[in-house]
């Protein structure tokens, strides 16, 4: 197969002309790994809150994760082609005003206490998030030396660890905080629990609104901001031969598969902290107080990127994925055999170890795809779809022999990921 190729350092290097627009383009991108992990968070937020105001049981209330990161499934593919299509930037930007569309979308939701009107919300939301990991995370890997594309997509990663730990805090204190002091609402007469129903619903307002001002202002400086120019979309084989397919590449189709496992996994453990932390042999902890634990998980995983970093300057990246993944394991299991605080510590403690595994595979899952890279990229964002199937499936099995031991689920995703590191991330040319 005869590519040209392209080296994608280069071309960007030609174009702007040094490191200094490397570095502004680099913290402008990094804000939207803030804005997408702030608003990712939230959903654990909304679960526990949502679980007590539509009275609903486990799996039902993974159906806020299920809605979401379905929508990883339904765009991500499309995204990789709209990159292609309108490149990099102006995807960011499509990405930024569908997010605003969903986040204003709370209102009527609540006003209307419809379960169903806030899934479609997230849905658009997470439609305007996909867009933006599938234009983003390639381009930050893109952006600078191929040897370091880890390094730079862990710190823009602990940037969107940051969001991650922000958003459980204030949505804690907005959302739940701001809960109705009734103690039995169940014990009230069908109007007026439909009254204190609308009231528990409305504290949503005001955070998605602020949200969706914050958004369309980053749209607008990520749309008049001037990017080095990228070109890896572009194919440039000769017309008339061959082209090539992501499905001939083992080390990407294994890495979509590792990406779902891992954001099961990440998933499925934020959005049952805040209830496990309230079982009477874990935590005994109401809910507001779990939800003030919640951004100790993502703070691991913030201070882990940043660390992993610098380590991975030195350290070959399967080899660090393949160790963090054997951490986490034996940490849920620890935390699966144990009560109190040990239990609670144990699985808190993952989040460290769960810091450079996204973008880890991500870079390990890209490389050296050439002008492959947009559609490589669309594939394994579409994997984050896992943080849909995985959570709803460890609801499922929560509701029949409980929390505590339902995250043997997440113990059997770090395995896979222990040995995508370690082998299935190997590159083999396709004949």
């Amino acid at each position: 197969m005869a590519i040209t190729n392209v080296s994608s350092s280069s071309r960007v290097a030609a174009e702007t002309g040094g490191g200094t627009s490397y570095r502004s383009a680099f913290v402008m991108v990094t804000t939207l790994f803030f804005m997408w992990g702030f608003l990712t968070s939230l959903n654990d937020i909304l679960i526990p809150h949502f679980k007590h105001i539509f009275d609903q049981n486990y799996a039902q209330a993974m159906l806020v994760q299920f809605a979401f990161f379905c929508s990883y499934a339904a765009f991500g593919i499309p995204s990789g082609k709209v990159v292609e299509w309108i490149g990099y930037q102006r995807t960011m930007v499509a990405g930024l005003f569908t997010m605003c569309l969903g986040a204003l979308l709370f209102v009527p939701a609540a006003s209307a206490l419809s379960f169903p009107l806030f899934l479609t919300a997230l849905i658009i939301l997470a439609a305007g998030i996909t867009a933006l990991q599938v234009a983003a995370n390639p381009y930050v890997s893109i952006l600078g030396p191929a040897q370091t594309a880890s390094s730079r997509l862990n710190l823009t990663q602990a940037f969107n660890s940051l969001g991650t730990v922000i958003g459980p805090l204030l949505g804690g204190l907005l959302i739940l905080g701001g809960a109705s002091s009734v103690q039995n609402p169940k014990s009230l007469d069908p109007a007026a629990r439909y009254a204190y129903n609308l009231q528990e619903a409305a504290t949503v307002k005001l955070p998605y609104v602020a949200i969706a001002v914050a958004l369309v202002i980053l749209g607008l400086a990520i749309a008049l901001f001037k990017f080095p120019r990228i070109d890896t979309t572009k194919d440039y084989r000769p017309i008339g031969e061959k082209k090539d397919s992501i499905w001939r590449h083992a080390h990407v189709v294994l890495g979509a598969v590792a990406i779902f496992v891992y954001v099961g996994a990440e998933v499925s453990i934020g959005s049952f902290l805040i209830n496990y932390f309230n079982q009477p042999d874990i935590g005994g902890l109401t809910l507001e107080q779990g939800a003030r634990l919640v951004p100790v998980y993502w703070l691991g995983a913030m201070i882990g990127r940043f660390i992993g970093s610098a380590v991975l300057q030195k350290v070959r990246t399967g080899t660090l994925l393949s160790l963090n993944a054997i951490v986490s394991c034996i940490l849920v299991v620890m935390s699966m055999l144990t009560f109190g605080h040990i239990a609670i510590w144990t699985i808190l403690l993952v989040g460290l170890f769960n810091s450079i595994m996204f973008p880890s595979i991500f870079t390990l899952g890209i490389a050296e795809m050439g002008p492959l890279t947009g559609e490589a990229s669309g594939l394994l964002v579409t994997a984050i779809v896992g943080g849909a199937l995985i959570p709803l499936a460890q609801g499922v099995i929560a509701d029949r022999i409980g929390i505590h031991h339902a995250f043997i689920l997440p113990v059997l995703c770090y395995l896979y990921i222990a040995w995508y590191g370690a082998r299935g991330s190997r590159i083999i040319m396709p004949a």
